[in-house]
């Protein structure tokens, strides 16, 4: 049936055909209305005719099981929520419909600035890192490779909680790795992203996407491609893959010499001198954002700029003249320098932060008590626990406990949203790092930090937090309102549980509700 002639159809009695929204090699895809859910926009793709025999029936039968399970695993792969063959036997599966914006037509006209690039590439590798890690099918753990990573197949979204989400399309010539599997050796992919043996036709691993990430990483901070033939044919293609090295960053644009060997490495013409996987990347990436954050300053008539790691009320208006905090300076200089930030009330309350030091972003509690309450605090036994939720909407609840055996227990709690940076950028310092400041501000002279702490956390914690951090980028969000009630009502119980440990020194509280 030709693709024109589906418009308006009904199909399987359940999805009305709108429009043919694209095309390619594999087949086409058609905005619809799930009359069943009473008109809920998805996607539906078909596959292509010229491609109807046995062979790519199955293929295209197995496409959709995949990315269904992929989808399933992770937020940054498209979800597929049906499957089926229609009156003419030609197979189809239907997608979550997605408003957004192509990699591509992103990075037409200009390259990414580097917090933005770190922030897309960051959630790209997550969803590379969940397919490459494998997924069950048939009874096997099979890992997923792409075979055609490129701007084009990369979509980015609005998300009220995450603000941009990344959504990697298109599994549809993923290749399932299965040892002993009976499986083509057929050239699939875009000539300009593929790794050099993908172009021979070889069995592929990841480290054949981590080359296609590598060159499309170049263009995203560029604007340009690595590698140009002289013609765009096959052969074209297949001399600069193999033999020529990629084009020299453009010094103007500044790019940390990290991230610019980070992607060298990952277009290294044999396979085992790359990244060995998408770990290794993200890794690389969390240094070179660390190591790229800059040392604030006072700045006269302009805007200025500060990322998370400083405090609010150390970011001056437009012009202002007010002193700010060097991140130079050690972590306890940075937390007795801090004044009370002016958007929060100056009454008894405790809220997180992130702050930044010489040696990096640190976690960190801001309280506000009378003088003689901090004097208090400042002689009681420091004790915290975490507990975490992961539905319906990931969540941490930090508690740290000041315990006086004469005044009693004070309890600080704070609340971590997994899904959004902040929440990620406490849990990832509070793991990595096993201790945090505990900031002391008077009522009666809240412009000045009064007293600054530390607390520690213990090892199994620790390790937690990082499980937590990570099983959070897989998780659908939710409605935090829900979680935050259910993580209260753990709190409450397991209160009598805390301060009996805090009275006879028992060690172990669960922390996984």
């Amino acid at each position: 049936m030709p693709a024109e002639s589906r418009h308006r159809r009904l199909l399987a009695n359940r999805y009305q055909l709108t429009e043919l929204i694209g095309s390619g090699a594999m087949g086409q895809v058609y905005r619809a209305e799930d009359k069943l859910l009473g008109g809920v926009i998805v996607a539906v793709k078909f596959l292509s005719q010229a491609l109807l025999n046995k062979k790519m029936k199955e293929r295209f039968e197995r496409e959709a099981t995949i990315s269904a399970l992929l989808g399933e695993k992770s937020i940054h792969i498209v979800k597929v929520r049906d499957y089926g063959v229609d009156e003419k036997e030609i197979p189809f599966y239907v997608m979550e419909f997605l408003q957004g914006e192509s990699l591509s037509d992103i990075i037409k006209f200009h390259p990414l600035p580097l917090s933005r690039f770190l922030n897309l590439a960051r959630q790209i590798c997550f969803g590379m890192e969940c397919a490459h890690k494998g997924i069950l099918y048939q009874g096997e753990l099979c890992s997923i490779i792409h075979r055609d990573i490129k701007p084009s197949n990369i979509l980015v979204t609005q998300d009220s909680a995450l603000g941009e989400l990344v959504k990697i399309l298109d599994f549809g010539i993923a290749k399932l790795v299965q040892s002993g599997g009976d499986q083509t050796q057929s050239f699939m992919g875009t000539l300009a992203y593929c790794s050099p043996e993908q172009m021979e036709g070889k069995e592929l691993d990841s480290s054949s996407d981590i080359y296609s990430l590598g060159i499309m990483m170049y263009e995203m901070l560029t604007g340009d491609m690595p590698l140009l033939p002289e013609n765009s044919s096959f052969g074209g293609w297949y001399e600069v893959h193999h033999y020529v090295s990629p084009q020299p960053f453009n010094p103007t644009l500044k790019i940390p010499l990290g991230l610019q060997n980070l992607i060298r490495k990952c277009l290294e013409k044999a396979p085992q001198d790359r990244p060995q996987n998408i770990g290794e990347i993200l890794q690389a990436l969390e240094q070179i954002e660390l190591a790229a954050k800059p040392v604030y300053r006072e700045e006269k008539e302009q805007r200025f700029n500060f990322p998370p790691t400083l405090p609010p009320d150390n970011r001056p208006e437009f012009g202002s003249r007010e002193r700010t905090i060097s991140v130079s300076l050690p972590a306890k200089e940075v937390c007795l320098q801090s004044q009370w930030p002016k958007d929060k009330p100056q009454q008894k309350i405790v809220f997180p932060h992130i702050m930044g030091s010489k040696d990096g972003p640190f976690a960190s509690l801001w309280v506000m008590l009378e003088k003689p309450d901090i004097l208090t605090s400042i002689a009681s036994i420091r004790y915290n626990q975490f507990l975490f939720i992961p539905t319906p909407h990931p969540m941490i609840l930090w508690i740290t406990v000041l315990y006086h055996r004469e005044h009693g227990p004070r309890w600080l709690p704070c609340y971590l949203d997994l899904k959004t940076l902040q929440g990620q950028q406490l849990t990832r310092a509070l793991g990595e790092l096993g201790n945090y400041w505990i900031l002391f501000f008077a009522l009666e002279d809240p412009n000045k930090c009064e007293r600054a702490i530390t607390a520690s956390i213990a090892p199994t914690q620790c390790e937690r937090l990082k499980d937590w951090g990570m099983q959070s980028q897989n998780i659908r969000p939710g409605k935090p309102q829900i979680s935050k009630r259910m993580l209260k009502r753990e709190l409450d119980k397991l209160k009598p549980k805390i301060i009996a440990k805090l009275e006879s020194g028992v060690e172990q509280i669960p922390s996984n509700v």
